[in-house]
C-alpha cells in the first residue's frame, strides 16, 4: 500500500536526505512514498513534498526540538507527519523502552512510550516505532514495545524492526496492537512477495487492499 524510504545514515553523516534518489523513486512508483532521514527543517519537508513525497518521517530532530513537530503539523497537516521512534530495551526508563537517536546509536534517557504520547499531543499523524534490538534479526517484532506504544496513543502505529515470517506480521497486529506493519529484509531478499504477504493476512481476516 505504501513504500517507506528511510535514509538511516543521513543524520549520522550530517547531511540532508538524498533528494535526487527520492525524486527518481517517486517517478518510478504508483503508490504513496514516506521518506525519513536527515529532516531538520520545514524547508527540508517542503523540498520533499515538492518532488512528490506523500508523508515524512521525523526522528532525531523531533526529539531534540519537539516544537519542530508542532510547526511541521501546523504547516503541512498531521497526516503528513510521522514520528519515528527508535527504541532500545533499557532499565533506565519506566516503560523499559528508551528512545535512541542518531540512527539508533545514541541513548537519550527518554521513555519511548511517554515520547509517543507527547508526539501525539504535538500533532503527529502516526507513530513508527522500531526496535533497535530486533531490527535486522528477522526474529520477530518487539511485541511488548509495540503494544505499549499502541496502547498509549490513539494514532495509527506502524510496527517496525525484526519481521522475518508471515506469522510475525500477524502477531504485530493481533498481539502488538499495531495498525500496520513495515517489512524490509523479508521483502528485499525475495523471501515473500507483497502479494503473498497480503493474501496471508487477508486469510486471517486482517483488512488489507488486495
Amino acid at each position: 500500500d505504501e513504500l517507506v524510504f528511510l535514509d538511516i545514515t543521513a543524520t549520522i553523516e550530517k547531511r540532508k536526505t538524498l533528494l535526487d534518489a527520492v525524486k527518481r523513486t517517486v517517478e518510478a512508483i504508483s503508490v504513496p512514498l514516506t521518506v525519513g532521514g536527515g529532516i531538520q527543517s520545514l524547508q527540508d519537508i517542503q523540498d520533499l513534498m515538492e518532488v512528490g513525497v506523500s508523508t515524512v518521517s521525523i526522528n532525531t530532530a523531533a526529539v531534540r526540538n519537539p516544537d519542530f513537530v508542532k510547526e511541521a503539523t501546523k504547516k503541512f497537516g498531521s497526516k503528513k507527519i510521522v514520528i519515528a521512534i527508535d527504541t532500545h530495551t533499557s532499565s533506565r526508563v519506566p516503560s523499559g523502552f528508551e528512545v535512541m537517536v542518531t540512527g539508533g546509536r545514541e541513548p537519550t534517557g527518554i521513555d519511548a512510550v511517554e515520547w509517543a504520547g507527547k508526539a501525539q499531543d504535538l500533532g503527529a499523524g502516526a507513530i513508527l516505532p522500531t526496535s533497535m534490538d530486533a531490527d535486522g534479526t528477522q526474529a520477530g517484532y518487539d511485541i511488548p514495545m509495540t503494544r505499549a506504544i499502541a496502547n498509549a496513543v490513539s494514532l495509527p502505529v506502524i510496527a517496525s524492526g525484526g519481521a522475518g515470517t508471515l506469522e510475525h506480521l500477524y502477531e504485530a497486529i493481533t498481539e502488538g496492537h499495531a495498525d500496520a506493519v513495515l517489512v524490509a529484509s523479508m521483502a528485499h531478499f525475495g523471501k515473500y512477495t507483497i502479494k503473498q504477504i497480503k493474501e496471508y493476512l487477508a486469510e486471517r481476516e486482517i483488512p488489507v487492499k488486495l
